[in-house]
This record gives structure tokens, C-alpha cells and sequence, in this order.
């Protein structure tokens, strides 16, 4: 019968792909077209090294020298030896362009539009060529808006198995989507769609489950739920749905229709906005019982916009509550850039042309977010020492090609950070993590590098300072300096003297983390 594998590569595309029994995963994606990096192809070199993120599999024979017991131990593998056991899901250490694939363009056409509320609308689509749409229940899709060149990032709500595609929108003034939805849209539109893309799917169910749903963010949580009722896990599954407003409230008739199809299933719906029908009154943490916690040996899905994310990361450490594991998807946009938070939407061009280069067109336009939040402090120093090398290297590159414009935004950047820190000590935590995100980022954007733009953003160091940093932590009283400092180098061309500053602070911000961590409690 085989198994499906799904291969995750850097760049946020997933394949998944049909691995016969007694086929190893290299050869079945070599059958697929998608050329798995590889050397040897009998256990020798190490070089399809990958780490496998959920299900078993016979590792098959390698030597040490390509990988040791240890690592198979933590759960890598050699997709030229590896056999399926069960379904898998495999990171794959490469791009997908490097792998001689890509994200697939469907065509569809609009089969049902159903406006909820003033604030939301679900539509489906009748995919083209639907045996060729394989994902994860959990994954989103890059739709292009009917009659413009936009595109929208949107998480299937339906499962994998489904006939159909379907999807929930929040609905805002002046979104291009949102108007196509609410003013232009009609059955038989044909709409055209790329992906799959995203990390946040539903892993092989090993202990209890909790969702947690922000929104529209609701979407993947029902592809996930669809997806466990084909079989239904033995071991609790609770869903916590936030909203914000009386009008945000919807789907909850396909909440109840899985209380029937997973016996093991209970939810809870809370708003914001006192005064609405929902039982509850405040944010989703204030209603997340120890019993959905399982003294942390529990599986985290959480989908909102990124002050959610934030929020249950941060109260989980505050109650010293280390999940096994917490996948999260966020709607990415930084409301920095004039664009709606929530629900993706782009910055007007107005905002961007007048942003200058301190925000590209690409950037502002909507995506969503996917990884893991990790809660161990070697992991905040390994993405602390990532940083530094990613940095060392846009140095070499950047150095000397800043315009007198870029120099000025470099030091702007530089400045606003020491106005959220005084005398060794972080005034307002949110402030800080911001202006401190925007300049090491600063160097990335510019770089013409898209490859170290996206290995930069996915380290996600600071996620990490969101969850840890709280007013009043202690900090290294040369941080906001050290950031000058960079400037200083960078204006009078001195390679060696950014180096020294650049590895000194990726050292001392290693101790700041350690010390905060030790102080809060908090598990990194």
C-alpha cells in the first residue's frame, strides 16, 4: 500500500509524495521529479541527511561517518536508506529550487460563496486536476485575487481528502480580497491558486492535543480536526476559539458536528469584547485548563495574528509550562508596515513608496508564518549564534555598498533602540524586541539576497526575546552602543572593526538570554 511522506523544504514548500512499501523515501522522490540533494546513495556521506518530524521508519544501513546513533536516536535519517514504517514528515535541509521543484499553480473555479457575518466569508473552489493537490491538514496557498495581480496567503479549512478546496476570509475595508469577496465575486469565477506552502500541520497524534484559534485562524484547526475524525486519536483533543467581536463569531455548527466524529474532542469559544453570546469574556489563555495542559506533555496548534502567538508563548513560560511540542502559524505582516495584522493585508502604495527602503513592496505583500516555537535555552543560543554567522556574512557582502540614504536608516534604526533600554535594564520589552528585530534585519532586506533574507528570518530570535524579555529584565549595558557601533564601522569601512563588535554581541546576548531565562523560570 506505501505510505505518503510529505518533504518540507527551507523555503516553506512541502511535496508530498506516494512512497511504495520496501522504497526508500530518495527513491520515490526521484520518481516524483524532486531531486533530493545526495551523493553516494548507499549510507556513505551524509549529504541527504534529514530530520524527520513525525512518524517511524526502518533507518536501513549507513556507517558513523554519515550519521551516528545518536542522531537517529533524535530522530534524523538518510533518505537514500530510509524505509517508511508509517506516513512521515521529513525537513528537508535545501530549498525546494535546489531539489528541482517547486510549488504547483492550480486552477479552480468558485463553487460556493457563504457571507457569515460582515466580518467573514467562506468560499469553495472546484480544483482542476484535484488528484495533483496534495497537503497537510494545517497548510495554506497563495491565492491570486480575480482581476488584479495581488495575491493572499489563506489556510485550507477543509481536510486533505475533500473534494473541494475551501477557505475562510476575514473581511476588511480595502482589502483586495476582501472587496473581490464581499463586492465582486460570483459563482463560476475561475481563480488560480500556488502552493502548498507551510510547517504548520497536524503531526502523528502521540499524546493530548490542544488548538488554540484566533479569529479566522479557526480555518487550519478545522482542516486539522477533519483530518483526526478519519481516525480518531484515543487521546484528548480540546480546541480554544478567540475572537474579538459578536461578529467574528462563526462556524461554530462545524465545531459541534466533530463532537460526534471525534469521540475524544471538546472546545470552548471565548471574545474580547464584553457583551457578545460566546460564554466567555477575555483572551483563550483565560479559559486553558491544567487538564488541556497535561503537565506539558501536550501538542500545541496555535493559528492567529502575531500578539496571540506572543501572548500564549509568554504565559506558558509564566506558568512553567514546557509543551512537548508548539507549532504555531501567524499572519506575518509587522503592522510596522501600514498593513492589516490580522488578516495579511498589504500596506497601501502610498505607505511603501514613502517608506523608502525601509520597506520593499514584498515584504508588505500578505503571507502568512509558519514554524515552531522551541522552549529550550540551547536552542536560544544556537539561534543566537546563527544570527552572528548570517551576520558576519551579509557584512562581507554589504560592507561598502550602503548608499549615504541606507547609512542614515542604518543609524535611524540603530537610535531607536536605545530608547527602550536604560542603564542595563528593558523599559518596555514589546518596544525594544521591535526596534532591536528591525536592525539586524535591516542589512538582510537591502542585501539584494533573498536566500539570506529568508535563512535570517527563520531563526526567529525574536520570538524567543517576546517570550523571554519582561520590563525590567537586565541586559548587557553595551546593547544599544554595540548597534552604533555596527554603524560607526560600517560608515568608515572598517570590516574588521564590525566583525569584533558583531561576535562580541552575539556572545554577551547569550548571556542576557541565559540570565532572563534563570531569572523568569522560563524553559527555553
Amino acid at each position: 500500500m506505501g505510505h505518503q511522506v510529505a518533504l518540507s523544504f527551507e523555503d516553506g514548500v512541502t511535496k508530498v509524495i506516494k512512497v511504495g512499501d520496501y522504497e526508500t523515501v530518495m527513491d520515490a522522490a526521484y520518481k516524483a521529479r524532486i531531486n533530493i540533494p545526495s551523493d553516494c546513495r548507499d549510507g556513505a556521506c551524509g549529504t541527504c541527511k534529514a530530520f524527520c518530524d513525525s512518524g517511524s521508519f526502518d533507518p536501513g544501513d549507513y556507517i558513523d561517518d554519515a550519521m551516528t546513533e545518536e542522531e537517529l536516536e533524535k530522530g534524523y535519517l538518510l533518505t537514500c536508506q530510509a524505509v517508511p514504517e508509517s506516513d512521515l514528515a521529513i525537513q528537508i535541509p535545501a530549498t525546494s529550487e535546489s531539489a528541482k521543484t517547486s510549488a504547483a499553480t492550480f486552477v479552480s473555479t468558485l463553487k460556493e460563496l457563504d457571507k457569515h457575518s460582515e466580518s467573514t466569508i467562506s468560499f469553495a473552489l472546484e480544483v482542476q486536476n484535484r488528484e495533483a493537490l496534495a497537503f497537510l491538514p494545517g497548510q495554506y496557498v497563495n491565492i491570486k485575487v480575480p482581476g488584479t495581480d495581488a495575491e493572499r496567503s489563506y489556510s485550507f479549512s477543509n481536510g486533505p481528502e475533500g473534494m473541494d478546496a475551501s477557505f475562510m476570509v476575514r473581511i476588511t475595508p480595502q482589502g483586495a480580497m476582501s472587496e473581490y469577496l464581499r463586492d465582486r465575486a460570483a459563482v463560476g469565477d475561475t481563480i488560480e491558486f500556488t502552493g502548498p506552502y507551510g510547517s504548520f500541520f497536524l503531526r502523528e497524534p502521540k499524546r493530548p492535543l490542544l488548538l488554540l484559534a484566533g479569529g479566522t485562524g479557526l480555518a487550519p484547526l478545522l482542516s486539522i480536526l477533519e483530518k483526526l475524525s478519519e481516525n480518531p486519536p484515543a487521546t484528548p483533543v480540546h480546541l480554544i476559539y478567540g475572537v474579538s467581536r459578536e461578529a467574528d463569531i462563526v462556524g461554530l455548527d462545524w465545531l459541534r458536528t466533530y463532537e460526534a466524529k471525534l469521540p475524544t474532542f471538546s472546545w470552548d469559544y471565548i471574545a474580547s469584547e464584553p457583551g457578545t453570546t460566546a460564554p466567555h469574556t477575555g483572551y483563550v489563555t483565560q479559559i486553558i485548563q491544567p487538564s488541556h495542559l497535561n503537565d506539558g506533555d501536550v501538542d500545541i496548534y496555535l493559528c492567529g495574528p502575531p500578539p496571540m502567538v506572543n501572548a500564549v508563548s509568554k504565559w506558558l513560560d509564566t506558568e512553567g509550562i514546557q509543551p512537548a511540542n508548539f507549532y504555531f502559524e501567524r499572519f506575518a505582516p509587522k503592522e510596522t508596515t501600514g498593513g492589516d495584522a490580522e488578516t495579511g493585508a498589504p500596506a497601501p502604495a502610498d505607505k511603501v513608496e514613502t517608506a523608502g527602503d525601509t520597506i520593499s513592496r514584498v515584504e508588505a505583500i500578505s503571507s502568512l508564518e509558519t514554524g515552531r516555537l522551541e522552549f529550550r535555552k540551547e536552542d536560544s543560543f544556537a539561534h543566537l549564534d546563527a544570527r552572528m554567522g548570517l551576520e558576519l556574512a551579509v557584512t562581507e557582502l554589504m560592507l561598502d555598498r550602503l548608499s549615504k540614504e541606507q547609512l542614515h536608516q542604518f543609524r535611524r534604526l540603530a537610535e531607536a533602540t536605545t530608547r527602550a533600554v536604560d542603564a542595563g535594564r528593558i523599559l518596555d520589552p514589546e518596544e525594544y524586541v521591535r526596534t532591536n528585530e528591525e536592525f539586524h534585519e535591516y542589512l538582510f532586506m537591502i542585501s539584494d539576497n533573498p536566500m539570506l533574507l529568508e535563512s535570517y528570518r527563520r531563526l526567529d530570535v525574536h520570538a524567543q526575546m517576546a517570550a523571554t524579555f519582561e520590563e525590567g529584565t537586565q541586559i548587557f549595558e553595551r546593547v544599544a552602543q554595540d548597534h552604533l557601533d555596527v554603524v560607526e564601522a560600517f560608515e568608515r569601512g572598517d570590516k574588521e572593526r564590525a566583525r569584533e563588535v558583531i561576535m562580541a554581541h552575539a556572545r554577551d546576548a547569550k548571556g542576557t538570554m541565559a540570565e532572563a531565562i534563570n531569572a523568569t523560570g522560563k524553559g527555553f
